[in-house]
């Protein structure tokens, strides 16, 4: 059984430009993914699916393979991972590379283990799960969650709620943002990586950090310095 990691990673980043290529705690930010692939040893090929020359040599670099340029319409806004990670089977399988399984590896999730790839796949043979992923649970119930309204009101999201128990409330978790591990065939026929047979895993946050800002950029070196024991 073949395994494949597809690292997407284009160039036009809006919130923080150049993200993929940022520096890092000393190294472009891709090049902590692109290790923890190729360390984690569970992949027959590791590559960068990108429209940037600059992010191309730097996956080369640390070891990565960039077999083709992503097209402009999968390097746009609007382009979803589904999309790219569609692309990127097509283009192997059309030079007669064929791999069963695979994993997107975002480039900014520098916080990613190889314990965490390795379980994935455990659960994704082992419960035959069509995608698995990390999450995160929600620090408050979001069920107490609320909006503000006209003239800074208050409102309540779910008003059933207001006076429950916190430790009433079925616990609710999100998406850690940082790879998902799938069966390729099953994933190719869904059309998409959240179907009815996914599974996932929980993770702490002290090991996931969405980067959508500095603020965000600078908790990530932090986690990782705690997490790698860095002083």
């Amino acid at each position: 059984m073949k395994r494949l990691c597809i690292i997407p990673a284009r160039g036009g980043s809006k919130r923080i430009p150049r993200k993929n290529c940022k520096d890092f705690l000393g190294r472009p930010i891709i090049s902590y993914s692109i290790k923890t692939a190729l360390d984690s040893q569970l992949f027959d090929e590791v590559m960068v699916s990108t429209d940037d020359e600059e992010i191309k040599e730097i996956a080369e670099k640390y070891g990565a393979k960039t077999p083709w340029q992503r097209s402009a319409k999968n390097a746009n806004d609007y382009a979803t991972t589904f999309d790219v990670i569609e692309e990127v089977i097509f283009n192997y399988k059309n030079e007669g590379a064929v791999f069963s399984q695979a994993c997107c590896l975002y480039a900014t999730a520098p916080l990613v283990t190889v314990h965490n790839l390795e379980k994935s796949f455990l659960m994704l043979n082992d419960m035959n799960f069509t995608t698995v992923f990390p999450v995160i649970r929600f620090g408050f119930p979001i069920q107490r969650a609320l909006t503000i309204g006209e003239a800074n009101k208050m409102e309540l999201l779910s008003p059933e709620h207001e006076t429950s128990r916190s430790q009433d409330l079925v616990p609710s978790f999100h998406d850690a943002g940082q790879f998902y591990t799938f069966n390729v065939d099953q994933t190719l026929r869904s059309g998409k990586l959240y179907t009815a047979n996914s599974g996932v895993f929980e993770v702490p946050e002290s090991e996931a950090q969405d980067i959508d800002n500095e603020i965000d950029w600078k908790m990530a070196e932090l986690k990782y310095r705690l997490q790698n024991n860095l002083h």
